[in-house]
């Protein structure tokens, strides 16, 4: 047990005590934040202003196109040549020609002019309004009150709402549940590739050194397996959690900071409509309605507030330890049958496929959590620390979860004691390259 521990420690602090460990652990945390928090802000900042000449032959769309924060329409009678001058030169970087009959047209066809092509999203904007325009026009057409349209078009937000077995109500999110569950599989995924390939370089590494002679005259073979596992686990482990922190704390502090005005805005307006819904119900519904994209992070908060955090977190830990115990024992198996990291090639692609294969059932699983495939797979050891992440958001029952936990743990040890002893010979071949056969052999070899 002492040898053991020696060699976990060896392993551990090897590695972290190593150059690359630490300039990981500070930059994946910034990388991490810099996803989440950059695209935000860009997506704030770089907004462009289209500045739109309308060309109405018709006439009935001057003045009625409604004007929006980026996009602001001016209507012009001149020629469709001196409007390009205009767009030339400026100050407008688009013309739109609207022909002199779009009501009897079966499709309107306006015709954009740019010298910079817009956006998906300011040619969608233009498009949408357009179309409003000429329903409402048709509508009149045919004698049918506008507003009576107005009232009856009202959205329809479905709210899921789970009773529990004490007959209590809880709100639920079922995109909230698919994000959580699918963030959660996606570091498990990495980090079994992440650290299991470590485990694999690292006895490719020792046996070409042939450093492994020395060892295993003093160490069991499995003992040494063993050590390495566990050893680099813990390096993952150390790194995953200061990661977390990291992550926390930059993304905390540089959206204080970008986002401070936008915060304090939003806060602003929330203190606004409790206000308004304090004296008048009526007109408070109305106000909810203008702020609503303001409070859509709040909403999102309370519904991560309605997953069971507690129980998510121990799983989580749970089938991210033993997932990379069980992959990183095959791992070193491989590492063991070959001399080379080039020669891993027809080894590793069958021990990957069942990752690979877990997101792709992920997303039907995601679905339809409650479906056979989503039970089998939640199940079986080789897919289960991926699929039952993505399952578990949507409550699982407890058999189910206790089923997939046992199974899982034998499969490590059943995969574990298969791995060691093609470690147990692999690990002193030297010259010969294995095969799919002779690896067969080994597993049949008496200590």
């Amino acid at each position: 047990m002492n040898k053991l521990f020696l060699i976990i420690q060896r392993e551990y602090f090897s590695r972290v005590k190593k150059k690359s460990f630490l300039l990981m652990t500070i930059l994946g945390p910034l990388l991490m934040a810099g996803v989440m928090v950059v695209p935000v802000w860009l997506a704030m900042r770089d907004k462009t202003d289209h500045q739109i000449l309308v060309l109405d032959h018709s006439g009935l769309f001057i003045n009625k196109l409604p004007d929006s924060k980026q996009i602001k329409f001016t209507y012009g009678v001149e020629s469709l040549q001196s409007a390009k001058a205009k767009l030339k030169d400026g100050p407008f970087d688009l013309i739109m020609e609207i022909g002199c009959n779009p009501l009897n047209d079966k499709k309107t066809t306006p015709l954009l002019y740019y010298k910079k092509q817009p956006g998906v999203s300011a040619e969608q904007y233009i498009s949408n309004s357009i179309e409003n325009i000429l329903f409402d026009y048709r509508l009149q057409g045919d004698s049918i009150d506008l507003s009576k349209i107005d009232n009856a078009r009202r959205p329809v937000e479905m709210l899921t709402i789970k009773v529990t077995e004490d007959g209590k109500d809880e709100k639920t999110n079922t995109g909230t549940n698919m994000l959580v569950g699918f963030i959660c599989a996606i570091i498990i995924y990495f980090m079994i590739f992440l650290y299991g390939s470590q485990v694999m370089r690292g006895v490719i590494e020792e046996k070409t050194n042939r450093i492994v002679e020395v060892i295993v005259s003093s160490v069991k073979p499995f003992q040494l397996m063993l050590g390495k596992i566990v050893g680099i686990a813990l390096v993952g482990l150390t790194q995953f959690i200061l990661w977390i922190l990291l992550t926390v704390l930059i993304n905390f502090a540089v959206t204080s900071i970008i986002f401070k005005n936008q915060i304090a805005d939003t806060a602003k307006q929330n203190a606004q409509v409790e206000k308004v819904m304090k004296n008048d119900l009526s007109a408070g519904v109305n106000k909810m309605e203008k702020v609503h994209s303001s409070n859509e992070v709040i909403e999102l908060l309370n519904d991560f507030n309605n997953i069971n955090i507690t129980k998510l977190l121990l799983c989580f830990a749970f089938y991210f330890l033993f997932g990379y115990l069980l992959y990183a024992a095959l791992f070193a198996g491989i590492g063991s049958a070959v001399d080379s990291e080039a020669d891993t090639q027809q080894f590793i692609l069958p021990v990957t496929i069942p990752l690979i294969a877990s997101f792709i059932i992920a997303q039907s699983v995601a679905t339809d959590p409650d479906s056979s495939m989503a039970q089998f797979f939640s199940i079986f050891p080789l897919t289960s620390p991926i699929v039952m992440m993505v399952r578990l958001p949507f409550d699982v029952p407890a058999w189910e979860l206790i089923l997939s936990m046992v199974s899982l743990v034998v499969g490590f040890l059943f995969f574990t004691w298969l791995a060691g002893k093609i470690y147990r010979t692999g690990i002193l071949m030297y010259g010969k390259k294995a095969s799919w056969k002779e690896i067969g052999k080994w597993l049949f070899y008496k200590a």
